[in-house]
């Protein structure tokens, strides 16, 4: 069994930045990918970014490419997600998840190929 707790949210103005972490416990052997998905009440929940855990390979949704990097710390188990020039429009609940699918699978942020999720962590972003 896997856990992950998403950390580092909060309230930033337009054109800032925040670093999210996401630590991971548990059998990390079967995990082939992780990613940030991030969802809005009355919304779909929407992968932001992927990546491949065996060889760090990244993937971005178009809304993220620019202006977010995906990175992990294997020796910590932690997952990141560093936000730059933060817009209004990122503000969401953002979540962390875990896929055991091969990378043909979860490299997409299909969230029904996720199956361990964390609680979540808001960001705000203001004018």
């Amino acid at each position: 069994q896997l856990q992950v707790v998403e950390s580092g949210g909060g309230s930033v103005q337009a054109g800032g930045s925040l670093r999210l972490s996401c630590a991971a416990s548990g059998r990390m052997s079967r995990i082939n990918c992780m990613g940030w998905f991030r969802q809005t009440p009355g919304k779909q929940r929407e992968g932001i970014s992927v990546i491949d855990t065996s060889d760090d390979t990244p993937y971005y949704a178009d809304s993220a490419k620019g202006r977010f990097t995906i990175s992990q710390d294997k020796a910590k188990n932690t997952l990141y997600l560093e936000m730059k020039n933060l817009k209004p429009e990122d503000t969401a609940m953002y979540y962390c998840a875990a896929s055991e699918f091969s990378r043909m699978y979860c490299s997409g942020g299909d969230t029904n190929y996720f199956g361990y999720w964390g609680q979540g962590t808001q960001v705000t972003v203001s004018l």
